[in-house]
């Protein structure tokens, strides 16, 4: 029976069945052990299972119990800072570099539903909106933007095509991406999982990492077991605790909040009726869409450190009927929240631990697609191609002022910075 049960979500509600897996107990052998059963650890041992390795899988709850399971289900291309602020931060040969890779996350999650069957409702299309005239200039910048770097598969909507296509006056305008989608993001992982265990891979739930003990090969250690290991991916993310302090030092814990309606049915049809997801485009950010049997998904806010909320659904209401007051008397039937993992650059941490002990971290707020995309950069480095791995790797890492005591509050504030400026229209 297990231990430590998703949380109370829809998707935990409507996901696939699972098989029982066992928690750790012995010792075994590896080519490589994958700490963390989330799209960052599923994507790479996935990978590598199909490159032949011999792959574990440790993880101390369920296959995507954390942000793996529980977020918005929205394909977002590139990174939480785009290409133009890497470039005038980093230069053009690391925008270059990433930029090659910005939009293969979602390529490897649509080949990923199409090669294993997949069953996690996806549909094409997402969605950047604009409530403001500066924020219209904005989605005219990212759309040539990302022309620069070859994808060109999108469109502006003004206010009227927006409203049809949405379902709200609220916007000025819209920027489609055709490439874009969303998907029910806890059956992905599950798929995903499935996948690597008809490879041959092993995952073992309610099997927490107490301890990596380095060497070659390296040993991981679980309350009952261990596991000996020629490489080891430390994909824990917002959950890593206290296993690597020096991995926890630079990041925070962040939560944010989803709610799902009842099935809107045929009651109101102006909402999403083209079936695309849909963000805005406020420092924070709101996001929504409709699940497979049409309840509208609603999420936004950040908790910064992480504190769970206590009422979910008093937070995200209130959004919910800026965006769509014809839902002033709808049912709430889940409130949720879940973790990702913010560093202070916005951009992920990749590295090594020592020779053979690599991690990835922190894509604050863009894992869904990051994730898909350092799954492969890591098998690629662990079989010997470093160049793709070492764009990432090359990335200064910073620890966030303050400490551990006084990074919440001053991160906080700069929020509330960026929070006011959007609500004045500055």
């Amino acid at each position: 029976m297990p231990t430590t049960p998703h949380a109370p979500s829809y998707y935990a509600a409507s996901g696939a069945v699972q098989p029982a897996r066992p928690a750790l107990a012995g010792t075994l052998d590896a080519d490589v052990l994958v700490i963390g059963a989330g799209y960052t650890g599923l994507s790479s041992a996935l990978h590598l299972a199909e490159a032949g390795f011999k792959v574990v899988v440790l993880e101390a709850a369920r296959v995507g119990w954390g942000a793996s399971g529980r977020n918005g289900g929205q394909l977002v291309h590139s990174y939480s800072r785009d290409l133009d602020v890497i470039e005038a931060r980093y230069g053009t040969t690391t925008a270059q570099a990433l930029g090659s890779m910005a939009f293969e996350g979602a390529k490897i999650i649509r080949e990923r539903i199409a090669r294993y069957g997949i069953d996690c409702h996806f549909k094409p299309g997402g969605m950047f909106a604009a409530i403001t005239p500066k924020q219209v200039k904005q989605l005219e910048h990212h759309q040539a933007l990302w022309a620069r770097y070859g994808h060109s598969n999108m469109r502006m909507l003004d206010a009227a095509q927006s409203e049809a296509a949405v379902g709200t006056r609220r916007y000025l305008a819209t920027l489609l991406d055709l490439d874009g989608g969303h998907m029910h993001p806890l059956r992905l992982a599950q798929g995903e999982a499935a996948a690597l265990e008809s490879l041959g891979g092993h995952i073992f739930e309610d099997s927490a990492v107490t301890r990596i003990e380095r060497g070659d090969p390296a040993v991981v250690h679980t309350a009952h077991g261990q596991v000996r290991a020629r490489f080891v991916i430390v994909a824990c993310n917002a959950y890593i605790g206290g296993l690597e302090p020096q991995l926890a030092a630079r990041s925070m814990p962040c939560g944010t909040q989803v709610v799902a309606t009842e099935p809107l049915g045929d009651r109101f049809p102006e909402i999403l009726p083209t079936d695309y997801c849909v963000e805005d485009s406020n420092f924070l950010l709101d996001y929504f869409r409709l699940s497979a049997d049409r309840r509208l998904l609603y999420g936004g806010g950040v908790i910064y450190g992480a504190r769970d909320p206590a009422h979910v659904e008093s937070i995200i209401r209130p959004k919910l009927l800026k965006t769509f007051p014809q839902l002033k008397d709808v049912r709430i039937d889940y409130g949720w929240t879940g973790n990702f993992l913010l560093t202070l650059s916005r951009l992920p941490e990749v590295g090594r631990l020592s020779s053979n002990i690599y991690y990835s971290q922190g894509c604050s707020g863009h894992g869904v697609t990051f994730t898909h995309l350092i799954g492969r950069v890591l098998s690629e480095v662990i079989q010997g191609q470093a160049n793709r791995f070492d764009a990432f790797a090359g990335l200064p890492h910073y620890p966030f002022p303050g400490g551990r005591w006084f990074r919440v509050p001053l991160t906080a504030l700069g929020a509330w910075y960026y929070d006011l400026r959007d609500k004045l229209q500055i």
